[in-house]
């Protein structure tokens, strides 16, 4: 796979590899990662990068868990926001992603859970339904946010972030590819803008340490 980049800004503004991961997600199908990178640069896996340009919220309405309309720039306006483009048959990246942000968010106070939204919406909305999508959401944190709806609307939104994302397809074997980029950004109160984002191998520890800080509105 050739490297791609999709928007300008991701290289001005971040000095960080780009990670597009390809899963399968059938059954005995092994999994099969593909990384691109941008060798301009190395992204510290125990840290997050923090942006000299944020980004602006994407005007994205979806359906969560509960199949009610969710207006992503309204529901989330003015807290602190984890937002994530991934889906529930990839075998590796994902759930470790969610879970890594689960334990952490399980070390904050209950006022601090209150200001942090954690949204993540589906990379493969044709097999990531309302229901599919929410009980996988519960094993991981029952209070985090899932969204699906139409694929275009999803990848434009991912884009807008320097979020690589491609249509799911169907290999001859039958597996159900999907690939998405592996980045978690974070959107801080005060301006509703992303101001950090991490990369694949963001660690437990490095979100413990930076929700506190993110929840106040500010860098780490």
């Amino acid at each position: 796979m050739k490297l791609r980049t999709t928007r300008a800004a991701v290289a001005l503004t971040v000095a960080s590899a780009l990670v597009l991961t390809a899963c399968g997600g059938e059954d005995d199908t092994p999994p099969a990662t593909v990384v691109d990178q941008d060798n301009t640069g190395a992204a510290d896996p125990d840290s997050g990068t923090v942006l000299d340009t944020p980004f602006a919220k994407p005007a994205l309405t979806l359906t969560d868990t509960d199949g009610e309309e969710y207006d992503l720039v309204a529901e989330t306006e003015g807290v602190t926001t984890l937002l994530y483009f991934g889906y529930t048959n990839c075998p590796d990246v994902c759930p470790l992603t969610m879970s890594n942000i689960a334990n952490a968010a399980a070390e904050l106070t209950e006022e601090q859970r209150e200001r942090l939204n954690v949204v993540m919406v589906t990379s493969d909305p044709e097999r990531d339904t309302p229901e599919s999508l929410g009980a996988w959401l519960q094993a991981q944190d029952p209070d985090f946010i899932g969204l699906t709806g139409d694929f275009g609307e999803i990848q434009e939104a991912a884009s807008s972030l320097g979020v690589l994302l491609e249509e799911p397809y169907v290999e001859d074997d039958g597996a159900v590819i999907s690939s998405h980029g592996s980045q978690v950004l974070a959107f801080l109160p005060g301006d509703d803008k992303a101001h950090v984002l991490y990369t694949e191998g963001v660690t437990t520890e490095t979100f413990e340490r930076d929700l506190p800080v993110l929840i106040e509105g500010e860098t780490p």
